[in-house]
């Protein structure tokens, strides 16, 4: 066997390592996501590039509002760096219970499910770079933690590989 083909015998099996959302099912308390965002959150959070080296810092100010099966999330980004970001999703909750979600700098449909305490959500994203934008998978793990805290861990990748992570602690405003 080549490198060539023990690299990618090693991609499959490394891209195959990961958490099942049925893993989280008996696990308390339930992640009800409309509930949680609905109202005011906040989040603080820092990004690491691929040697665990932390590269931004950030705050997020989130306001959410729920109509029948729909949960809007404006959120206001503040980097350490000055930089200021918006986003507004829109998630939408199938009848199978699973999500769907659109916002301004997703590439296509962002896809979810929930388990007991935690919820898994997928998509693409254009990332602005110092060389214009690169389109970036993110594999983001929230979990409750109590009736105000909530911890997530998302991993980025690009072909595959974890080219950063990002790591948000949430709070729910009363």
């Amino acid at each position: 066997m080549n490198i060539k083909h023990l690299l990618l015998a090693l991609l499959f099996l490394l891209a195959g390592c990961s958490a099942d959302i049925h893993d989280y099912q008996n696990d308390k308390p339930t992640f009800d996501l409309f509930g949680y965002f609905s109202g005011e959150t906040r989040a603080w959070g820092m990004v690491q590039d691929y040697q665990n080296k932390q590269t931004r810092r950030f705050e997020v100010v989130i306001k959410g509002e729920v109509v029948d099966n729909t949960l809007t999330l404006h959120e206001k980004f503040e980097y350490n760096d000055g930089e200021h970001q918006a986003r507004t999703w829109r998630i939408i909750r199938n009848k199978d219970g699973s999500y769907q979600g659109t916002a301004n700098d997703i590439v296509g449909v962002a896809q979810g499910n929930t388990a007991g305490n935690a919820f898994n959500w997928r998509y693409d994203m254009d990332v602005k770079t110092d060389n214009g934008t690169v389109k970036l998978h993110f594999d983001d793990w929230l979990f409750r933690q109590d009736e105000k805290h909530l911890f997530n861990v998302t991993s980025l990748r690009k072909f595959g590989l974890e080219v950063a992570k990002v790591t948000l602690f949430f709070e729910k405003e009363s």
